[in-house]
């Protein structure tokens, strides 16, 4: 790969705003059309794909295998039809709701994403930013390429950290101190990557983190592995075989249970009878997630087993969707659904890639103006109202 993310990024569209024209040049330089600001969030994947190199590009877009989950995903949301009420007088609803006992601007949260110095060299720290100025939770990867504490300098609003199961015990509980210390607001463990989903965009592309993006909460030592580019082989997936320990078990989550008091967020959830086990345990929130379709490819998509975690936990745990959301349309599917908040993952890496920091706000910006329009054309006062609507698969 011969450009690198600094490169990258002084070619995205830096600190301009979406209704500027230095957003629809970025589109314009490659069609020759007028400038155009982005109207939906796909718009920032157009927007991403013509900025980043091949490979960054496939790094963000790609899923595992054939990539059948991640295209599962999308379906299952689209065969969602929402059920409108009328007559019900609601003008200009509310978007704010409550995740994790705190009010947020939005149901939304923005998803654990790692190695964002790849897409902009701001980073981490930009998203960060852009999530704090529209009101909503940043949720901080293990594999972040800033560090947790510059991260939380960056930004007023909440910051989650999200953790991965390391191979050394001694990392987790000081990844957790970090997090604790720094004034991360909740604990997010994901359990669904015992290993690295074998992700052929990668594997044929010999991906590997150029020299500038490291892993920069962990130590350095098996670092060179994510930076060591071989053909037919992932360095990311060579990295987190070497790290990131695989037999998690419920015992584990129990351990961390008791070594923090903060909320505590249990993602890759599928099948309920896991939902309900963790909510045994003793956790706030449950994230209905197959990883954007990363991990394994086979996996149901989350649109299709929220309704059946949401009925086995009750009102117990807090349920959120991750996976395939691309609209203010696709939040209000979700909450409809039962969920009481969604994980933003893709678009925001898009809109960090076309805009930085500014990109990013913009993005969030656009996804409100849709959930406030999807909650208006379906009745609806504010996203609580939402969750008592019908739904309908298939259209």
């Amino acid at each position: 790969m011969t450009e690198s993310p600094r490169t990258v990024g002084s070619t995205a569209v830096g600190s301009t705003s979406v209704g500027s024209s230095a957003v629809g040049s970025a589109a314009a330089g490659s069609t020759g059309e007028a400038d155009r600001p982005p109207v939906s969030l796909a718009d920032f994947a157009d927007l991403a794909r013509a900025t980043l190199p091949p490979g960054i590009w496939d790094f963000i877009d790609g899923g595992s295998g054939v990539e059948t989950t991640l295209t599962a995903n999308r379906a299952a949301l689209d065969r969602v039809a929402v059920l409108p009420r009328v007559l019900t007088g609601v003008e200009r609803p509310r978007t704010d709701a409550v995740l994790l006992g705190r009010e947020q601007a939005l149901p939304v949260a923005v998803a654990p994403m790692a190695y964002q110095r790849l897409l902009h060299p701001d980073g981490e720290p930009a998203l960060a930013a852009a999530a704090g100025a529209a009101g909503v939770p940043y949720v901080l990867s293990t594999l972040s390429s800033t560090p947790i504490d510059e991260v939380i300098a960056a930004t007023d609003g909440p910051v989650w950290f999200q953790l991965y199961w390391l191979r050394d015990r001694g990392l987790v509980a000081d990844l957790l101190d970090r997090a604790h210390t720094a004034g991360c607001a909740a604990l997010m463990v994901t359990v669904d990557v015992p290993v690295l989903g074998r992700r052929l965009r990668d594997v044929r592309g010999g991906f590997a983190l150029p020299p500038e993006v490291t892993t920069a909460n962990l130590p350095t030592g098996r670092d060179d592995l994510a930076h060591t580019g071989t053909p037919g082989v992932s360095a990311i997936a060579a990295h987190t075989e070497a790290v990131f320990a695989p037999a998690l078990t419920w015992a584990d989550l129990a351990w961390l249970r008791e070594r923090t008091r903060l909320p505590l967020l249990v993602k890759g959830i599928l099948d309920p009878r896991d939902a309900v086990r963790a909510a045994d345990v003793g956790v706030d929130a449950v994230v209905v997630s197959n990883h954007g379709g990363r991990q394994f490819d086979g996996a149901p998509a989350t649109a299709t087993m929220l309704p059946e975690v949401v009925a086995a936990v009750g009102d117990r745990v807090e349920v959120l969707l991750d996976s395939g959301v691309r609209s203010g349309t696709d939040v209000l599917r979700a909450l409809a659904l039962g969920a009481t908040g969604v994980l933003l993952g893709r678009p925001m890496l898009w809109a960090l890639a076309a805009g930085g920091r500014s990109g990013a706000r913009a993005a969030l910006d656009l996804l409100a103006v849709e959930l406030r329009d999807a909650l208006t054309l379906t009745g609806c006062a504010d996203p609580a109202q939402a969750r008592r609507l019908r739904t309908l698969t298939g259209g």
